[in-house]
């Protein structure tokens, strides 16, 4: 079984809460199902879980290349040479990354974030979308960092061909696993 989560801000990616955190035990998924990956407490979005450790690994070891977009709402507007620097794999505390897509686009659909981002009225802000191959702890926040551009709002659009299209923040549903290898 696969299913595609749109986990909300705020939440764990995790059954059990912490430190007074919400888990994903209060979104009524089905037993026995476990992510694939994780998403911090301070990005959405979707999260795939299975009851299959075989697909686990496959969709969350780097070597399989498992492609992710994300949109990430980032602190000004990246220039062509920021933009270069992401797309090329800027390098991290723990290396170099892989070169991944990265694009500049519109403001995407996504449901009002609770709470609101930071706002400072003379720092404007922009959307990009990244697509990367690997999965690293906190990897695009600290990308986007690293040429200047901190990320303040973190959403993950799609796995493989899976998408939050038709979710809502705390809803799931079932997906094929083709679909996501």
């Amino acid at each position: 079984m696969l299913l595609a989560f749109y986990k909300p801000y705020g939440v764990l990616s995790q059954f059990t809460p912490e430190h007074g955190l919400p888990s994903l035990s209060r979104f009524g998924l089905p037993k026995k199902v476990y992510p694939c990956g994780r998403l911090d407490k301070d990005s959405e979005g979707l999260l795939l879980l299975t009851d299959d450790g075989a697909l686990a690994h496959r969709l969350t070891d780097p070597r399989f290349g498992h492609r992710r977009v994300y949109w990430a709402q980032v602190e000004g507007v990246p220039d062509q040479r920021a933009l270069l620097a992401l797309a090329s794999g800027p390098i991290l505390s723990d290396g170099p990354t892989r070169a991944c897509n990265v694009t500049a686009i519109p403001e995407p659909n996504l449901p009002p974030r609770r709470p609101p981002i930071r706002f400072r009225a003379g720092i404007p802000t922009s959307w990009l979308e990244l697509t990367l191959t690997e999965g690293r702890n906190r990897q695009v926040r600290r990308m986007t960092a690293a040429v200047g551009h901190p990320t303040l709002r973190l959403a993950r659009w799609a796995c493989g061909d899976v998408t939050l299209e038709g979710l809502a923040p705390g809803r799931w549903r079932r997906v094929e696993p083709v679909a996501v290898g």
